[in-house]
């Protein structure tokens, strides 16, 4: 979505909205509500996609009980006005900052040559923006906030410990959201070409370096997964870190009497077709496990539902094979679906498909990398296969068997609704900004 050019480079702090009751800008007057500042190179709202979705959903849940300002670059995917109007619902203050390094085309290309004799990884290089740093001393100085949110470690050469005169500098939190630098290496060995293995390979390492640095710097870290937080603590064990799981709207995803019932031949996936993990198992699913899939169901469809599909992905596109773009409301096309597939073989963190999948009551086939971090039984809650014949053949199954796929479906239901409610996940981390404003005080 293309942004309105016309905008400011920046959008100053929104007024309150009506029956808005903030208090004075005078530091915290309840022990326990916080001022919060959260800090990102991309808007949490309105969620499109995985990372989006996580940011959005413990964002509102936590200003039910805090106060939230948040500082975002916007790139030009992103349409700038309803990105402001979607944040100022929850946050007191919302200032976006136009970032124009967020491009992608031939502007991409140029950063990603430069990078390469640049010490700083492309990551880094595509949301080093001086204006940020100003618009973040601005907004510091002025208010004293208890946490400094990070999200990502893209903007972890910022500077964040700062407060007006006489008082405390905030903690800094990171929300790793995936071990970065770990992803990037996935990538430097199953580039598609040489040049794209050699290029990631040189930029994980520049990225590894920026990460672990400001992990170490930081206060605290929490991850997504126990799988991600071992992982760093490899590299950084005195770290202190907390996992706080990827989540749902369990009340927005669930099965609705509206919606239309699965149609018995439907299999889904669904996710942000722009990123190299999704790409990757679109492409894995459609060449080497579809056909097996047809073959015992010929009357079988597949639905990929997403934005931004490269040509590569376009070019799958057939008889049987729908690629719907983006779509408004996932809710309807997965209730119609028989099956919902997770074919990843890159990635980390853990899937927000899969538990907003779970919370619609579908059954799933993942393939374990896929699952990780979801605490989620194999053959109860959820179907686990890796190589192409047994997935196709657990997908077969479903469409077989609809008896089954139901009875997966309200067991992954039952699963979301206990463990995987925002509301949860964000008392959680409210649990550990607390922890660590009380033992580093």
């Amino acid at each position: 979505m293309a942004s309105d050019t016309s905008a400011p480079d920046v959008l100053d702090p929104a007024p309150p909205a009506r029956g808005d009751s903030r208090r004075p800008r005078s530091g915290v007057v309840n022990p326990r509500r916080l001022n919060i500042l959260s800090v990102s190179h991309m808007p949490a709202s309105p969620p499109r996609f995985g990372a989006q979705a996580r940011m959005h959903g413990l964002m509102t849940q936590l200003a039910r009980r805090h106060d939230l300002t948040a500082v975002t670059l916007v790139d030009d995917a992103f349409d700038i006005d309803e990105c402001q109007r979607a944040m100022q619902t929850y946050c007191r203050d919302v200032v976006l900052v136009r970032n124009p390094l967020g491009r992608d085309g031939l502007a991409k290309r140029l950063l990603q040559l430069r990078s390469l004799v640049s010490p700083s990884s492309f990551d880094r290089l595509r949301v080093a923006l001086p204006e940020l740093q100003r618009v973040l001393d601005k907004v510091l100085r002025a208010t004293r906030f208890d946490i400094v949110n990070l999200e990502f470690p893209y903007l972890g050469h910022c500077l964040f410990r700062q407060a007006p005169a006489g008082e405390m500098p905030p903690r800094l939190i990171v929300d790793s959201h995936e071990i970065a630098y770990d992803l990037a290496r996935q990538f430097a060995a199953t580039g598609a070409s040489l040049g794209r293995r050699l290029y990631a390979g040189a930029n994980w390492r520049k990225l590894r370096c920026e990460e672990l640095a400001i992990y170490g710097q930081a206060d605290g870290v929490y991850l997504c997964s126990s799988d991600d937080e071992a992982r760093l603590r490899q590299d950084l064990p005195h770290v202190r870190t907390a996992v706080i799981p990827n989540a749902a709207d369990i009340d927005f995803y669930q099965p609705r009497r509206t919606d239309p019932k699965p149609d018995g031949r439907t299999v889904v996936y669904f996710g942000l077709l722009a990123t190299v993990p999704n790409i990757d198992a679109v492409t894995h699913f459609i060449q080497d496990v579809w056909p097996l899939i047809a073959a015992r169901h010929p009357d079988a469809r597949c639905k990929i539902i997403g934005g931004r599909p490269p040509p590569s992905l376009l070019a799958l596109a057939g008889a049987q094979i729908e690629l719907t773009g983006f779509v408004p409301d996932l809710r309807p096309h997965l209730a119609e679906a028989a099956a919902v597939v997770v074919p990843l073989r890159l990635g980390g963190g853990t899937r927000l498909k899969i538990v907003e999948a779970m919370a619609m009551g579908k059954a799933i086939v993942s393939t374990s990398l896929g699952a990780e971090g979801i605490e989620a039984v194999p053959g109860r809650d959820i179907l686990i296969e890796n190589e192409p014949v047994a997935f196709a053949g657990a997908v077969s199954r479903l469409l077989a068997e609809p008896e089954l796929a139901t009875r997966i479906g309200h067991a992954a239901r039952q699963v979301a609704v206990e463990k995987y409610a925002w509301s949860a996940a964000a008392r959680a981390l409210e649990e550990f900004y607390l922890e660590i404003l009380e033992t580093t005080a």
